[in-house]
């Protein structure tokens, strides 16, 4: 059972345009409120409900794309599991490092925000301009009732009522269990959901050529709303998310060093060029070349561990997505002052970790959305103001691709073990 392709990401010119869209949007909108609309309350109708339209259009492919990553990715990993105990190693790893970041994830965005706590008047002028909240996104339910909720009676009706932990809990079922089934059975199933999650993607694709336009509609409509004073907490929001990506990248070093048995300035000597890179691409695909190169060469990985590892790793694995996904989420409940039960964090750090396997090789700004707002739903956070953090987050995407290729590289080492070539373990 094969994962979906990696994906080149959608080209930078799209970011770009996005970005320049909320900025013309934000501004136009300030201009608005202080010299007038034309039109005045008619058009500014219309144009907050050409920006709802948009983040509709994204909404609606968010269950049944979810649904067929997952079932194909689950099937990637116990393909993968099968070829051998090197790459079952390399599967577990993944897993200890991807819990690990999750529990991170949570303890570092909430000490960000305690520390640094979003502006109230920048908050709500953020939020003043995005679309109504939906009447059913709410604080979490009592953990008695979070319980019953992650193994779904009916996942039709909990499909239909974003009920999404216990969808995404009956799709890796499902996944697990069309693995065990005989290949003429099992190949045909999986090809239909292959196709189902393509399709939606294709759809994704054409509602995003129109992001400029959806994204200049909602800042438009944010700018009416609060002038340019949303900007700061935009910022804020990049500040807390790289902040919280820094924290994760720094953290890697020691582990590579405790378990790769390696000098940490040898493996920041080794990271180093693929860090380069990542930075320049937001790629891991692009960056795996020097990071094959770099293993090998500079860390003592034998060829054939970085061959299967390092690829392994760039379809699989992304140590980055639980703590940047749960840091918009987060940062959402603090923006909207929702008080999310710890039943309803467990839910979002479970979701998170299953939705980082069926989102990996998706381009930046469709995973943005399949990966954060099931997060956002699990956890009873308003959705609504994503589409104005999609528009900067070309800033965060580069440090979650450098710290993809950290992680991978720090795994490749860890993987060889004490079987590497040359003796690293002597520079500190």
């Amino acid at each position: 059972m094969s994962a979906l392709p990696s994906r080149p990401r959608f080209l930078p010119p799209l970011s770009i345009a996005v970005l320049i869209a909320l900025t013309v949007g934000l501004a136009a909108g300030a201009a608005a409120q202080t010299w007038g609309l034309p039109g005045g309350e008619a058009t500014a109708g219309g144009i907050a409900a050409l920006g709802a339209l948009w983040l509709n259009a994204l909404k609606m492919t968010i269950v049944p794309l979810v649904f067929s990553l997952l079932v194909t990715g689950i099937g990637s990993i116990a393909d993968a599991a099968r070829t051998g105990r090197l790459a079952a190693r390399a599967i577990l790893w993944f897993g200890i490092l991807i819990v690990a970041a999750t529990i991170y994830a949570v303890l570092a965005n909430y000490g960000l925000l305690a520390v640094w706590p979003i502006d109230p008047e920048g908050g709500a002028r953020l939020i003043a301009g995005a679309p109504a909240t939906p009447d059913n996104l709410a604080p979490g339910a009592p953990f008695s009732e979070f319980v019953k909720t992650i193994a779904p009676a009916n996942p039709i009706r909990a499909a239909a009522d974003d009920a999404i932990l216990g969808l995404v809990v009956f799709a890796v079922f499902f996944g697990f269990a069309a693995s065990r089934l005989p290949e003429g059975q099992r190949r045909p199933l999986v090809t239909v959901f292959e196709a189902v999650a393509e399709t939606m993607i294709i759809i994704v694709r054409w509602v995003l050529l129109a992001a400029p336009l959806g994204v200049f509609a909602l800042g438009l409509g944010v700018g009416l709303s609060a002038g340019v004073g949303a900007a700061g907490t935009l910022l804020h929001y990049v500040a807390i998310l790289v902040l919280a990506q820094v924290g994760l990248i720094l953290l890697t070093y020691p582990v590579a060093v405790m378990f790769g048995r390696v000098g940490l300035v040898h493996f920041a000597r080794a990271a180093a060029p693929a860090q380069v890179v990542a930075f320049s691409t937001q790629s891991s695909l692009a960056s795996l070349p020097v990071m094959v190169e770099r293993a090998v060469d500079v860390l003592g990985v034998a060829r054939p561990t970085a061959g299967l590892v390092l690829p392994l790793a760039v379809a699989l694995f992304r140590i980055t997505s639980p703590v940047a996904n749960l840091g918009v989420v987060i940062f959402c409940a603090h923006l909207f002052g929702v008080e999310v039960s710890m039943a309803h964090i467990l839910a979002g750090m479970l979701t998170a970790i299953l939705v980082s396997i069926g989102s990996v090789g998706l381009p930046g700004q469709i995973s943005f959305f399949v990966s954060i707002a099931p997060i956002c739903v699990a956890m009873g956070v308003p959705v609504e103001v994503l589409p104005l953090l999609l528009a900067v987050e070309v800033i965060p995407d580069i440090f979650r691709t450098v710290g993809n290729v950290t992680a991978d590289l720090a795994v490749a080492r860890i993987v060889q073990g004490g079987d590497a070539e040359p003796d690293l373990g002597g520079e500190i």
